[in-house]
């Protein structure tokens, strides 16, 4: 179980060092092209190549390498796409839903993470301003 564990660790590690440095120089990057005033472009790209990228994966693992080993699926959607976006994720897992026929369920998953993280983040807001609006 130790071994197991471990190896899980370490594929996800080795995946999410890749995907957070990738999301980190394309953001940059797209800053030092298109400018500071909508520093979104980044984030935008990140979020639609991440769910190209996990969709192809998923689809791959799925229909045609269907011996991949546990940690080559943990490194590439876990690891690299985890670290990179968990928008793919997100985008991924209501896809499936949808495809296997749970569109009720898919809407409320992808319009209740929009609406509850807005909500999240609000909330984050107000409770950190909270000091500095006293002092």
């Amino acid at each position: 179980m130790q071994i197991t564990f471990l190896r899980t660790v370490m594929a996800i590690a080795l995946g999410a060092m890749p995907g957070a440095l990738a999301r980190y120089l394309i953001t940059e990057f797209t800053k030092a092209t298109f400018g500071k005033d909508f520093p979104y472009y980044g984030t935008f790209f990140i979020n639609v190549t991440g769910c190209f990228i996990i969709a192809l994966f998923y689809t791959l693992n799925e229909e045609k390498f269907k011996n991949i080993s546990p940690e080559i699926r943990l490194i590439i959607a876990t690891g690299f796409c985890g670290a990179y976006t968990t928008f793919s994720t997100y985008g991924l897992e209501t896809f499936t839903q949808i495809d296997k026929g749970n569109t009720t369920v898919a809407l409320i998953y992808w319009l209740g993470s929009m609406v509850v993280g807005m909500l999240a983040v609000q909330l984050g807001v107000t409770l950190g301003s909270l000091n500095s609006k006293s002092n």
